[in-house]
């Protein structure tokens, strides 16, 4: 199974185009699959995984991982893993029938998105220039970018040195399926960037063919962890009283920009969303401000 398993990773990754940690999930995923086929063919004996691993193995597969306290949402990827990659083993005539298909995956609701305001970006954005250290100039520059440009953080951290204009003002990112999108970026946020790369990059790589324009203290490509615990800092520093995610300065731009008159389809474009109805969530935070602002303001709503 471990065979099957590289294969399909492989045709994910070259085929697919998928991300690394797209993959790096799905290697997860299935590996705890394998994991628990091969102890479910073990109490049989010698008799081969899939000769015992119909749907019935399927649903007990998906009773002991509710049985662990998954989440809904870990449960219905792991689900969606497995049959992804048993319509690949189908394809490639491993076996004949997919033990998943007609498993059920745990509802799951949609959650809103958790922007902060406009005076909350602010106040967080302001915690690296409190600092002198070449950290902090590096801090500043992502935290200005991510929130002019909206990009994930696993974009953020891709980044190369030669992706940012910063003359020009927009940044060069590669998001999900590797489509290239060209993001504009605010004179404030491109400073912030020209001033690291000017004052602070070169006192952090170590080698001087170092692609990645943002590195940690060792010279190395700056990780999504690594950018985490360097938000989590400044989040608890800034004390916003609220809770801060990775993806919060992507939200917040989201939202922002769609309650300042920007329209849906430039929004969808500049996010990276291949389907406008995700970025739709957005506009449901911008009319609940709508019917708040309403309710304070109106003076027979109140």
């Amino acid at each position: 199974m471990e065979d099957a398993i590289g294969r399909f990773l492989n045709y994910l990754t070259v085929e697919k185009g998928f991300s690394e940690n797209t993959i790096a999930a799905y290697r997860n995923d299935l590996n705890q699959l394998a994991i628990f086929i091969g102890e479910e063919a073990a109490k049989r004996g010698s008799i081969p995984p899939w000769a015992i691993f119909g749907r019935q193995g399927m649903l007990s597969y998906l009773l002991s991982l509710k049985e662990r306290n998954y989440a809904p949402t870990t449960v219905a990827r792991k689900v969606a893993a497995a049959k992804s990659f048993f319509n690949f083993m189908v394809a490639e005539g491993i076996i004949k029938d997919n033990p998943a298909q007609n498993v059920g995956s745990p509802k799951v609701g949609k959650s809103l998105p958790n922007p902060i305001s406009i005076s909350q970006v602010r106040l967080l954005l302001e915690q690296p220039t409190k600092l002198s250290t070449t950290e902090a100039k590096r801090d500043r520059a992502m935290l200005e970018l991510l929130y002019a440009s909206g990009m994930r953080v696993s974009e953020l951290v891709s980044l190369n040195l030669g992706d940012v204009d910063v003359e020009g003002g927009y940044v060069r990112c590669f998001g999900k399926g590797h489509k290239e999108r060209l993001i504009p970026i605010y004179e404030q946020a491109a400073l912030a960037v020209g001033e690291y790369i000017k004052e602070a990059r070169s006192r952090l790589v170590r080698n001087d063919d170092e692609r990645a324009l943002f590195v940690n203290r060792r010279g190395d490509r700056l990780t999504r962890q690594g950018f985490w615990q360097i938000l989590k800092g400044y989040a608890k520093s800034a004390d916003l009283g609220v809770q801060v995610t990775p993806h919060t300065l992507r939200h917040s731009f989201a939202t922002h920009m769609l309650s300042g008159g920007a329209d849906l389809r430039s929004v969808q474009e500049l996010l990276g969303h291949a389907n406008i109805s995700t970025t739709q969530v957005y506009t449901h935070l911008t009319s609940e401000h709508v019917r708040r602002t309403y309710e304070k303001s109106h003076p027979r709503a109140k």
